[in-house]
């Protein structure tokens, strides 16, 4: 009799997490603008009170951040249509390469399987014919995301105007949720969200435009076509974890073998892609975005799946700031500090190698601090 509360204590808890599930399922075209601007809006606040603070209407000084973030991803935009159109010039070039490329294939199935190139050719022309609207389809897939993407940006900026605007109504509710003694507790939180929120979202932005100069740099030397564009790629792949920076690189060496690339290439990547991690790991990380957002490895995988699993790309793009938002709330609230434990990251003994390098770095934070 005794275990029956402690049962029905878990299956409440179960049949939450599972509606919470099918809420973020079913809620994803309203809640994933909604939650992009929630993070962007907090990233633009420290500019727009800065604005503010120098005599200019709130409401212009929204606009003007605003406007200062669209203005940026334009820029990334126009970069990378420049360096698309580049590709578009060599397109005979790239289509004779992968023709190339497509019969020394054909040839090494022949040699390993005994499948004559001419059945390979049936064999993918039956395939063709068992799905003739695909092309078709794909196009009308295509059409339509990118409808759908122009009216979630859309969204988000409305969003980010708006909740900057009525920032003081949304703490004053959240604040208003809990007991009176608890209500400064509440605002601690909610001031901890938003500055570890804007110290994540700044040092990745600049931890992206670092690695965009470095990867530039280093595919420019070993010889990469359309360098910039890959840097590009691989910089902005980056704010996903692990996944990232493997899939870019990935897409650089099969581009690069696409293009005509030799081995001296390809071993040219994998040691621009070893020193950019190195880098990153051991300087750029401590020196920019810090301990901003502490999970550990495990959660980190677990909650880039789930985010792909309930939202797709956005869902793995928003899992660490999410995590982390998380855990600042768990690490607040007594009774869900082991939570906060359990996707936490120990704090790791230093290495002689580390410890310079992160002192270095501090210093030079420090430097850039007092200026």
């Amino acid at each position: 009799m005794n275990n029956y509360p402690r049962l029905t204590k878990t299956v409440i808890i179960l049949a939450i997490l599972v509606l919470i599930v099918i809420i973020l399922v079913y809620a994803r075209p309203f809640l994933i603008p909604l939650t992009f601007a929630a993070l962007l809006a907090m990233l633009l606040l420290p500019f727009t009170k800065w604005l503010r603070d120098k005599g200019i209407h709130e409401v212009v000084a929204i606009v003007l951040s605003i406007l200062l973030l669209v203005g940026f991803f334009a820029l990334i935009f126009f970069l990378i249509s420049l360096q698309i159109s580049d590709l578009a010039k060599n397109t005979s070039q790239i289509e004779k390469q992968v023709t190339e490329r497509y019969h020394q294939v054909q040839q090494l199935i022949t040699d390993q399987l005994g499948i004559s190139p001419a059945k390979q050719e049936k064999m993918i022309k039956e395939q063709q014919a068992s799905s003739p609207g695909k092309l078709a389809s794909l196009v009308t897939g295509f059409l339509a995301g990118l409808g759908g993407v122009l009216t979630d940006t859309i969204l988000v900026l409305v969003y980010i105007f708006l909740l900057i605007c009525f920032r003081s109504r949304l703490k004053g509710f959240i604040v208003r949720l809990v007991p009176k003694k608890e209500e400064p507790k509440a605002l601690e939180i909610v001031n901890n969200v938003q500055q570890v929120t804007q110290k994540y979202l700044s040092g990745l932005s600049l931890m992206v435009v670092s690695l965009w100069v470095m990867y530039g740099i280093g595919f420019t030397v070993v010889g990469v076509k359309n360098a910039l564009f890959f840097a590009i790629l691989c910089g902005i792949l980056e704010i996903i974890p692990f996944v990232g920076n493997l899939t870019g690189t990935t897409l650089t060496i099969v581009m690069s073998l696409v293009q005509g690339g030799n081995t001296n290439t390809i071993v040219g990547i994998l040691i621009t892609y070893g020193l950019v991690q190195f880098i990153q790991s051991y300087i750029l990380e401590p020196l920019i975005v810090g301990s901003a957002v502490n999970i550990n490895p495990l959660f980190t995988i677990v909650g880039l799946v789930a985010g792909e699993m309930v939202w797709g790309i956005p869902g793995m793009i928003l899992a660490i700031p999410l995590l982390g938002i998380t855990k600042i709330v768990c690490d607040n609230v007594e009774s869900l500090q082991p939570y906060a434990y359990l996707i936490g990251e120990e704090e790791k003994k230093e290495n002689g190698i580390k410890k310079f390098l992160n002192k270095t770095g501090k210093t030079i934070k420090g430097w850039f601090q007092k200026k």
